[in-house]
């Protein structure tokens, strides 16, 4: 048509808007066939976009899902948006979380993270706006051998990171003291503000003089809206889930042993999903910002690759 037009033009008196009009299509029609003019007619087929991920990327995902799927007892509930970026800051493959879900749901790999339940997150509480500025500190039950254990855990309000814990035996004034006191010896010059729940604990009155002598603010969380220190209930709650339940513990000692392994995967390796996706490590000690800028950057790259091998990939077909 194009060949035909020009023709036409040349050899006659009719000039293109003319013979444009004469046609019954728009100026803006006939220059989109100009520029496709070389390309081949795929008839109405699935013409390869320039963003769509290419077949490495699909198979890199797809491995390094397969990779993770119980390969590591505290990987069994990532999700594809954890997929996504845990592949990412491996250089396996930089895809958005829609395209990993899209691959993982067509390989029939997507409902090995389906997980039950429903968010609950409060609302109207003010969040810190950098690490050491608030403590979370609760007690958890463990229960190993029909004994009770007390893992008594202090978390960085900001970056979810834990500072401090440990398994006990009791779970009197004295134990959350020594708790908090190491942590203070861990971060000599953190005077962050503790917040715990109304357990006896807590309000005691030689644990409230001890606070006084380090000059820590206490905060108790209202009765009514236990909201507030919901990051550590939270952590508790993914440390019963991914290690407790998932775990053969013997005794006290490689019980201990076993949550000091979990919490140091917690704080450096496993993506939080309130943290971007990132470690807690990563914000409670500043990076997250480079590694979210790495992350841009690998996006940008990989889409410029796309592009290159589906022109590729048209012209040949």
């Amino acid at each position: 048509m194009i060949a035909y037009s020009s023709k036409i033009v040349n050899e006659s008196s009719i000039n293109l808007s003319k013979l444009i009009k004469l046609l019954g299509i728009s100026r803006s029609k006939y220059y989109v066939w100009i520029h496709k003019a070389d390309e081949l007619n795929h008839h109405n087929g699935k013409i390869s976009k320039q963003h769509w991920i290419t077949p490495d990327e699909e198979s890199a995902i797809v491995n390094f899902a397969r990779s993770h799927i119980g390969s590591h007892r505290y990987y069994w509930q990532d999700g594809y948006r954890r997929i996504a970026f845990m592949g990412m800051d491996a250089d396996k493959f930089a895809c958005s979380p829609s395209s990993v879900y899209r691959v993982l749901r067509k390989s029939g790999l997507l409902n090995k993270w389906q997980i039950n339940g429903k968010s609950s997150k409060g609302t109207g509480f003010k969040q810190p706006r950098k690490p050491q500025q608030e403590w979370h500190t609760d007690i958890k039950f463990v229960v190993i051998g029909g004994i009770f254990y007390y893992l008594i855990s202090i978390l960085d309000g900001y970056s979810r990171y834990v500072v401090h814990h440990e398994l006990r035996v009791n779970m009197k004034e004295y134990d959350v003291t020594l708790v908090v006191q190491r942590a203070l010896e861990k971060f000599p010059l953190a005077r962050p503000k503790l917040i715990s729940d109304n357990g006896s604990q807590y309000k005691a009155r030689e644990f409230g003089e001890y606070l006084k002598s380090v000059e820590l603010q206490h905060v108790r969380t209202s009765p009514s809206y236990p909201q507030s220190n919901g990051k550590i209930e939270r952590f508790h709650r993914s440390i019963q889930q991914e290690c407790v339940n998932t775990t053969s513990m013997i005794n006290l000692e490689d019980t201990r042993k076993q949550i000091d392994n979990y919490i140091d995967h917690y704080n450096n390796h496993r993506l939080h999903s309130a943290l971007n996706y990132l470690p807690p490590v990563d914000y409670f000690t500043g990076q997250a910002e480079e590694k979210l800028n790495a992350r841009k950057e690998k996006m940008a790259a990989a889409k410029e690759k796309r592009k290159i091998y589906w022109v590729e990939e048209n012209n040949v077909a």
